[in-house]
């Protein structure tokens, strides 16, 4: 990983009118304006994890989404450490992003240190860092079962005022996950899954769920030595 430190307008988050430029993994040089080859005005998804390890459902998803979404480019936010995971069996944090950046392996797919470099730990204040950022704007991309546990997360409803969201079918959690708190909560607010498309024109809240074909893959599979069986959630 390159080192340096990082810029103070990053750190206490920028004045409006300047773009805090997170590095993403692939590109080694000082905290940039925005990605290399990136310009302003585009629709980046987050998918936000452990990542504990990447794998090609990670991927199989970022790019399902890209088309769903009409998205220009997804992140992957690997997380130094998830609040609500176990720190054992939890591999280096620069494994998983190594790991991570030979998975994604695509031109719209980047892996990010982003929560890392500037000492988020929670999707609330990681999204509020982002939504400074002018000229771009960001979908928070969760699975099914996270929308069940979202209540949980810190500031969870805020979450919904930051970004607009994308729920991602996860067999079993389909009607479970639409039916709570946090379903009920904002139902008025979710879009057809038809609409999903003009997700990222909506004034928040707004949410959609998607529907897609399951991947078999799974970071607890994997980790298990199998990685074949059925995933239980994309946060991971």
């Amino acid at each position: 990983m390159a080192g340096g430190a990082l810029p103070s307008r990053i750190l206490a988050g920028p004045p409006l009118g300047q773009k805090p430029g997170p590095r993403l993994y692939r590109r080694p040089a000082e905290a940039e304006p925005a990605p290399a080859g990136r310009s302003a005005g585009r629709t980046i998804g987050l998918l936000g994890g452990s990542f504990n390890p990447a794998h090609d459902g990670h991927r199989y998803i970022s790019l399902e989404a890209i088309k769903r979404l009409a998205l220009d480019e997804v992140w992957w936010l690997v997380s130094p450490q998830n609040p609500l995971k176990p720190r054992a069996g939890m591999a280096p944090f620069a494994e998983r992003l190594a790991k991570a950046d030979r998975v994604a392996s695509h031109p719209r797919i980047e892996v990010s240190d982003l929560e890392a470099r500037i000492g988020t730990t929670y999707t609330a204040e990681t999204l509020y860092r982002l939504t400074l950022m002018p000229g771009q704007r960001f979908i928070w991309m969760i699975g099914a079962d996270n929308l069940l546990q979202l209540p949980k997360w810190q500031h969870w409803e805020r979450i919904f005022a930051l970004a607009p969201i994308a729920v991602f079918d996860r067999t079993p959690y389909s009607r479970s996950a639409v039916a709570s708190k946090a379903g009920y909560r904002f139902a008025h607010a979710r879009i057809a899954e038809t609409a999903a498309h003009s997700l990222k024109d909506k004034a928040t809240p707004a949410w959609t769920y998607i529907h897609l074909p399951p991947h078999p893959a799974s970071s607890t599979a994997i980790r298990a030595g199998n990685p074949r069986v059925q995933p239980r959630e994309i946060r991971s």
